[in-house]
């Protein structure tokens, strides 16, 4: 069996690793596989399973007219037809889809190919990009123009960037792109994403919830001098992280902790960048943003509680991780962040709720929950990455062995 992943980044980052990591266990077994990807550096053990979509330059051109036009998606015409012909001479038995936004391809080309090529196609939704006018996220807006139809996009600020709206004309090319493809099946991560998708136009496919994985052998409670070297040990550690810390995912509510909860016994502490610099309060202690899962151990071992206020969140692979190193979570009733955590491993709070965030944490810190790091690393263990790639390859072999019944060939 021959499969081909495509996505934006190849071995880093959660999509990447999940493609790379996809590839490497199906080489490993004996097939074939390998990631076409759109940008920046692929980490020398993922290079001989990888091929680039595009380069650098065709990647800030596009970027810059998507951002001029709001065409994300409808650019890099020449490069995706490039990668059109080499697909059909790397002819794989499956293709599967990952992030598709990132600036590198033309959906109308790879998809005309999808079309034509009758090839059983996945598709992964690690975001709503595919069935919005413009957006990966919108509940924190509240929108829900993407089940009828979008346009006039009072959001075009959020990612991907852009100057004017043409949401609805988007949305009308995607929904004839990707509707009516013969072989497409989807894959959400958590249940709330297939259940948005159910909305949209993809409804008429067939999805997979297969929750994305986490390597429970890498993310476990370790010895940690975290505390000692900021002069921690008394306190308590409440830890968030994200990529980048915006309002969306709750930059707000953790610098309301910082200033409200009693310096003397608590320390917020936060992992990430910050989109805007100084938009982290100066009580807050922050560290640099890390792909180190040892460094990330370290800290999710350091902290008391870890807690994560987002709005936008397809899953919740953060706080799956402090979990794995047995540190309780509160999370909001975000995207597919509530189905990580239940009373055995933390509390789930309405969306937006400070107040209850602030006395959860307080709670938490008065001992009155009676979850455990034992408890905690047994929620984690079921989203251990090889049970969930498991579940992935079992679809690729049902796939294959469905496609072989039915044209007795290989390709």
């Amino acid at each position: 069996m021959r499969v081909l992943e495509i996505n934006v980044v190849c071995g880093i980052r959660s999509t990447g690793k999940i493609c790379a990591e996809l590839a490497f266990l199906l080489q490993s077994r004996g097939d074939e596989a390998l990631v076409a990807y759109g940008r920046e550096t692929v980490p020398q053990e993922y290079q001989a399973l990888s091929h680039p979509v595009t380069n650098a330059a065709d990647v800030r051109l596009h970027a810059l007219l998507s951002r001029l036009s709001d065409r994300a998606g409808f650019y890099s015409t020449k490069k995706t037809e490039e990668l059109v012909k080499w697909i059909k001479e790397y002819n794989p038995d499956i293709i599967h889809l990952h992030n598709l936004h990132g600036y590198y391809l033309n959906l109308e080309v790879l998809f005309r190919y999808l079309r034509e090529s009758g090839k059983p196609v996945l598709c992964t939704l690690h975001d709503c990009w595919l069935f919005t006018g413009h957006c990966a996220h919108y509940d924190y807006y509240g929108c829900e123009k993407w089940k009828t139809g979008c346009g006039d996009c009072q959001y075009r600020g959020a990612y991907p960037k852009a100057l004017v709206s043409r949401s609805a004309e988007n949305y009308e090319r995607k929904k004839r792109l990707f509707t009516g493809i013969k072989n497409l099946r989807l894959i959400a991560p958590s249940q709330w994403v297939a259940n948005q998708a159910k909305e949209s136009f993809l409804k008429d496919y067939p999805i997979d919830v297969l929750p994305s994985g986490i390597d429970t052998e890498l993310f476990y409670r370790r010895e940690s001098a975290f505390r000692d070297k900021y002069g921690l040990r008394d306190k308590f550690v409440v830890l968030g992280v994200a990529s980048f810390w915006t309002k969306e995912k709750g930059i707000e509510d953790i610098n309301r902790l910082a200033e409200e909860l009693p310096r003397d016994t608590f320390q917020v502490v936060t992992i990430g960048q910050q989109k805007k610099p100084g938009t982290l309060s100066d009580k807050v202690l922050a560290v640099d943003a890390t792909d180190r899962a040892e460094t990330l151990c370290e800290l999710y071992s350091a902290a008391d509680l870890f807690v994560n206020p987002t709005w936008l969140e397809t899953q919740g692979l953060t706080t799956i991780e402090a979990l794995a190193c047995g540190t309780p979570a509160v999370v909001y009733r975000s995207g597919g962040a509530a189905e990580c955590v239940d009373e055995s491993c933390g509390v789930v709070l309405e969306r937006g709720d400070y107040e209850g965030l602030k006395r959860t944490v307080l709670a938490a810190a008065a001992g009155q929950f009676s979850f455990t790091r034992d408890t905690c690393r047994a929620k984690a263990e079921a989203y251990d990455k090889h049970r969930c790639y498991a579940a992935i390859l079992n679809l690729y072999d049902g796939l294959y062995r469905l496609r072989q019944g039915g044209t007795g060939q290989n390709g």
